[in-house]
Protein backbone atom coordinates (compact mmCIF):
# COMPACT_ATOMS: atom_id res chain seq x y z
CA UNK A 1 0.00 0.00 0.00
CA UNK A 2 0.86 3.21 -0.71
CA UNK A 3 2.53 5.56 2.56
CA UNK A 4 0.67 8.94 2.05
CA UNK A 5 -1.31 8.73 5.34
CA UNK A 6 -1.39 6.96 8.43
CA UNK A 7 -2.86 3.79 8.56
CA UNK A 8 -5.80 3.14 10.58
CA UNK A 9 -6.55 -0.58 10.68
CA UNK A 10 -3.72 -2.28 12.52
CA UNK A 11 -1.54 -3.59 10.23
CA UNK A 12 -0.49 -6.72 12.31
CA UNK A 13 -4.05 -8.05 12.02
CA UNK A 14 -3.24 -8.01 8.15
CA UNK A 15 0.29 -10.44 7.79
CA UNK A 16 -1.72 -13.09 6.02
CA UNK A 17 -4.30 -10.92 4.24
CA UNK A 18 -4.95 -10.52 0.79
CA UNK A 19 -4.38 -6.96 -0.64
CA UNK A 20 -7.94 -6.76 -1.53
CA UNK A 21 -8.70 -7.61 2.48
CA UNK A 22 -6.50 -4.71 3.41
CA UNK A 23 -8.17 -2.01 1.28
CA UNK A 24 -11.84 -3.27 2.41
CA UNK A 25 -10.54 -3.21 6.08
CA UNK A 26 -8.48 0.43 5.90
CA UNK A 27 -11.36 2.07 3.59
CA UNK A 28 -14.08 0.31 6.27
CA UNK A 29 -11.99 2.34 9.11
CA UNK A 30 -11.73 5.50 7.45
CA UNK A 31 -15.74 5.61 6.04
CA UNK A 32 -16.77 4.67 9.81
CA UNK A 33 -14.07 7.45 11.37
CA UNK A 34 -15.39 10.27 9.12
CA UNK A 35 -12.00 9.78 6.97
CA UNK A 36 -14.46 10.15 4.16
CA UNK A 37 -17.52 12.72 4.24
CA UNK A 38 -20.80 11.22 3.53
CA UNK A 39 -21.68 12.30 -0.22
CA UNK A 40 -17.78 11.69 -1.45
CA UNK A 41 -17.25 9.68 -4.34
CA UNK A 42 -14.20 7.10 -3.72
CA UNK A 43 -12.67 6.83 -7.40
CA UNK A 44 -10.95 3.12 -8.44
CA UNK A 45 -8.19 4.69 -10.07
CA UNK A 46 -7.68 7.17 -7.00
CA UNK A 47 -7.52 4.20 -4.51
CA UNK A 48 -5.75 1.64 -6.70
CA UNK A 49 -3.14 4.70 -6.50
CA UNK A 50 -3.11 5.64 -2.87
CA UNK A 51 -2.85 1.70 -1.87
CA UNK A 52 -0.18 1.26 -4.51
CA UNK A 53 -2.72 -2.18 -5.94
CA UNK A 54 -4.39 -2.54 -8.97
CA UNK A 55 -7.78 -1.81 -9.84
CA UNK A 56 -9.14 -5.66 -9.15
CA UNK A 57 -8.26 -5.54 -5.08
CA UNK A 58 -10.17 -2.41 -5.30
CA UNK A 59 -13.15 -3.30 -6.83
CA UNK A 60 -13.42 -6.60 -4.31
CA UNK A 61 -13.40 -3.62 -1.37
CA UNK A 62 -16.03 -1.86 -2.86
CA UNK A 63 -18.33 -4.94 -3.48
CA UNK A 64 -17.74 -5.80 0.02
CA UNK A 65 -18.53 -2.39 2.07
CA UNK A 66 -21.66 -1.82 -0.51
CA UNK A 67 -22.72 -4.63 1.15
CA UNK A 68 -22.31 -3.97 4.40
CA UNK A 69 -24.71 -0.37 3.65
CA UNK A 70 -21.72 2.21 4.41
CA UNK A 71 -20.98 3.19 0.53
CA UNK A 72 -23.42 2.60 -2.59
CA UNK A 73 -21.91 1.68 -5.77
CA UNK A 74 -23.35 4.16 -8.42
CA UNK A 75 -22.14 4.86 -12.22
CA UNK A 76 -19.92 7.85 -11.66
CA UNK A 77 -17.96 5.70 -8.70
CA UNK A 78 -18.72 4.81 -4.79
CA UNK A 79 -20.84 7.46 -3.43
CA UNK A 80 -19.86 7.01 0.47
CA UNK A 81 -22.69 6.61 3.04
CA UNK A 82 -21.10 6.22 6.57
CA UNK A 83 -22.79 5.29 9.83
CA UNK A 84 -25.56 7.57 11.84
CA UNK A 85 -25.42 7.80 15.87
CA UNK A 86 -28.63 5.53 15.08
CA UNK A 87 -27.13 3.16 13.27
CA UNK A 88 -24.87 2.34 15.62
CA UNK A 89 -27.04 1.95 18.07
CA UNK A 90 -28.91 -0.61 15.69
CA UNK A 91 -25.70 -2.56 15.76
CA UNK A 92 -25.96 -2.97 19.22
CA UNK A 93 -29.09 -4.35 19.56
CA UNK A 94 -28.48 -6.95 16.74
CA UNK A 95 -25.18 -7.57 19.38
CA UNK A 96 -27.79 -7.50 22.79
CA UNK A 97 -30.02 -10.21 20.31
CA UNK A 98 -27.30 -12.56 19.49
CA UNK A 99 -26.05 -12.62 22.87
CA UNK A 100 -29.72 -12.95 24.67
CA UNK A 101 -30.34 -16.44 22.26
CA UNK A 102 -27.20 -17.79 23.35
CA UNK A 103 -27.38 -16.87 26.79
CA UNK A 104 -30.21 -18.91 26.84
CA UNK A 105 -28.73 -21.80 24.96
CA UNK A 106 -25.61 -21.79 27.36
CA UNK A 107 -28.02 -22.77 30.51
CA UNK A 108 -28.60 -26.11 29.01
CA UNK A 109 -25.16 -27.03 28.10
CA UNK A 110 -22.12 -27.92 29.68
CA UNK A 111 -20.00 -24.68 29.91
CA UNK A 112 -17.05 -25.10 32.25
CA UNK A 113 -14.85 -25.26 29.10
CA UNK A 114 -16.29 -22.28 27.90
CA UNK A 115 -15.82 -20.30 31.45
CA UNK A 116 -12.12 -21.45 31.21
CA UNK A 117 -11.27 -20.06 27.61
CA UNK A 118 -13.31 -17.11 28.71
CA UNK A 119 -11.38 -16.37 31.61
CA UNK A 120 -7.77 -16.76 29.57
CA UNK A 121 -9.34 -14.08 26.91
CA UNK A 122 -10.17 -12.01 30.12
CA UNK A 123 -6.42 -11.73 31.55
CA UNK A 124 -5.23 -10.86 28.20
CA UNK A 125 -7.30 -7.71 28.36
CA UNK A 126 -5.94 -6.73 31.50
CA UNK A 127 -2.45 -7.09 30.16
CA UNK A 128 -3.70 -4.89 27.46
CA UNK A 129 -4.88 -2.70 29.56
CA UNK A 130 -1.67 -2.58 31.90
CA UNK A 131 0.00 -1.83 28.74
CA UNK A 132 -2.62 0.39 27.42
CA UNK A 133 -2.42 -1.14 24.12
CA UNK A 134 -6.24 -0.36 22.40
CA UNK A 135 -5.83 -2.62 19.30
CA UNK A 136 -4.99 -5.29 21.27
CA UNK A 137 -7.84 -4.88 24.34
CA UNK A 138 -10.30 -4.08 21.25
CA UNK A 139 -9.20 -8.04 19.57
CA UNK A 140 -9.75 -10.05 22.52
CA UNK A 141 -13.17 -8.19 23.23
CA UNK A 142 -14.53 -9.09 20.24
CA UNK A 143 -12.74 -12.50 20.56
CA UNK A 144 -14.50 -12.73 23.96
CA UNK A 145 -18.23 -11.94 22.64
CA UNK A 146 -17.45 -14.05 19.46
CA UNK A 147 -16.02 -17.25 21.86
CA UNK A 148 -19.38 -16.83 23.30
CA UNK A 149 -21.37 -17.28 20.52
CA UNK A 150 -19.11 -19.80 18.86
CA UNK A 151 -20.09 -21.92 21.47
CA UNK A 152 -23.52 -22.53 21.02
CA UNK A 153 -22.61 -23.90 17.13
CA UNK A 154 -25.75 -22.66 16.22
CA UNK A 155 -25.09 -21.74 11.81
CA UNK A 156 -27.34 -18.93 11.60
CA UNK A 157 -26.83 -17.05 14.75
CA UNK A 158 -22.57 -16.96 13.55
CA UNK A 159 -23.61 -16.03 9.72
CA UNK A 160 -25.06 -12.59 11.20
CA UNK A 161 -22.21 -12.10 13.72
CA UNK A 162 -19.81 -12.91 10.56
CA UNK A 163 -22.02 -10.10 8.97
CA UNK A 164 -22.13 -7.96 11.95
CA UNK A 165 -18.47 -8.43 12.83
CA UNK A 166 -16.28 -6.19 10.15
CA UNK A 167 -18.52 -2.77 10.89
CA UNK A 168 -18.64 -3.73 14.42
CA UNK A 169 -14.71 -4.38 14.88
CA UNK A 170 -13.95 -1.02 13.17
CA UNK A 171 -16.45 0.93 15.83
CA UNK A 172 -14.28 -1.03 18.77
CA UNK A 173 -11.50 -0.17 17.65
CA UNK A 174 -12.15 4.02 17.22
CA UNK A 175 -13.94 3.96 20.62
CA UNK A 176 -11.48 1.67 22.43
CA UNK A 177 -8.61 4.16 21.33
CA UNK A 178 -10.29 7.04 22.01
CA UNK A 179 -11.26 5.09 25.74
CA UNK A 180 -7.35 4.80 26.39
CA UNK A 181 -6.49 8.48 25.86
CA UNK A 182 -9.57 10.00 26.84
CA UNK A 183 -11.35 7.57 29.72
CA UNK A 184 -8.42 4.97 30.67
CA UNK A 185 -10.35 4.90 34.26
CA UNK A 186 -13.20 3.10 32.74
CA UNK A 187 -11.74 -0.30 31.99
CA UNK A 188 -12.04 -1.42 35.87
CA UNK A 189 -15.83 -1.39 35.03
CA UNK A 190 -15.29 -2.87 32.04
CA UNK A 191 -12.88 -5.41 33.31
CA UNK A 192 -15.86 -6.40 36.03
CA UNK A 193 -18.54 -5.97 33.11
CA UNK A 194 -16.79 -9.55 31.50
CA UNK A 195 -16.33 -10.87 34.85
CA UNK A 196 -20.16 -10.85 35.29
CA UNK A 197 -20.56 -12.76 32.23
CA UNK A 198 -18.18 -15.43 32.91
CA UNK A 199 -19.98 -16.07 36.44
CA UNK A 200 -23.12 -16.57 35.61
CA UNK A 201 -21.95 -19.09 32.30
CA UNK A 202 -19.79 -21.14 34.67
CA UNK A 203 -23.02 -21.49 37.12
CA UNK A 204 -26.05 -21.89 34.47
CA UNK A 205 -27.85 -19.25 36.19
CA UNK A 206 -30.34 -17.64 34.15
CA UNK A 207 -31.01 -15.06 36.25
CA UNK A 208 -27.25 -13.97 36.70
CA UNK A 209 -26.95 -14.10 32.86
CA UNK A 210 -29.50 -11.38 32.18
CA UNK A 211 -28.44 -9.04 34.81
CA UNK A 212 -24.97 -9.30 33.54
CA UNK A 213 -25.97 -9.06 29.82
CA UNK A 214 -27.85 -5.63 30.95
CA UNK A 215 -24.92 -4.26 33.07
CA UNK A 216 -22.67 -5.08 29.90
CA UNK A 217 -25.24 -3.34 27.40
CA UNK A 218 -26.43 -0.68 29.48
CA UNK A 219 -22.29 0.08 29.58
CA UNK A 220 -22.68 -0.27 25.55
CA UNK A 221 -25.09 2.34 25.95
CA UNK A 222 -22.37 4.43 26.80
CA UNK A 223 -20.06 3.65 23.92
CA UNK A 224 -22.49 4.16 21.30
CA UNK A 225 -22.09 8.11 22.08
CA UNK A 226 -18.37 6.91 22.72
CA UNK A 227 -18.46 6.01 18.89
CA UNK A 228 -20.07 8.59 17.72
CA UNK A 229 -17.74 11.29 19.40
CA UNK A 230 -14.84 9.20 17.96
CA UNK A 231 -16.63 9.69 14.87
CA UNK A 232 -16.70 12.87 14.73
CA UNK A 233 -12.93 13.81 15.94
CA UNK A 234 -11.05 11.86 13.97
CA UNK A 235 -13.60 13.76 11.27
CA UNK A 236 -12.59 16.98 12.65
CA UNK A 237 -8.79 15.79 12.43
CA UNK A 238 -8.75 14.76 9.13
CA UNK A 239 -10.33 18.30 7.93
CA UNK A 240 -7.79 19.98 9.86
CA UNK A 241 -4.77 17.78 8.14
CA UNK A 242 -6.62 18.86 4.76
CA UNK A 243 -6.77 22.57 5.14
Amino acid sequence: MGESREFLYPSKWLLKASAGDRVTCELRMRIISGGFESGAILSENKLAADFAVSRSPIREALKILASENIIRLERMGAVVIGLSEKEIEEIYDVRLLIESFVFERLVNMDTNDLAMELSKILEMMKVAIKYSDADEFSYQDVLFHETIIRAVNHSYILMIWNNLKPVMESLILLSMRMRFKEKYEDFTRVVRNHELYIEPIKAKDRDLMIKSLHENFDDVQGKVEDLWMSQQMLSKGVVQQND
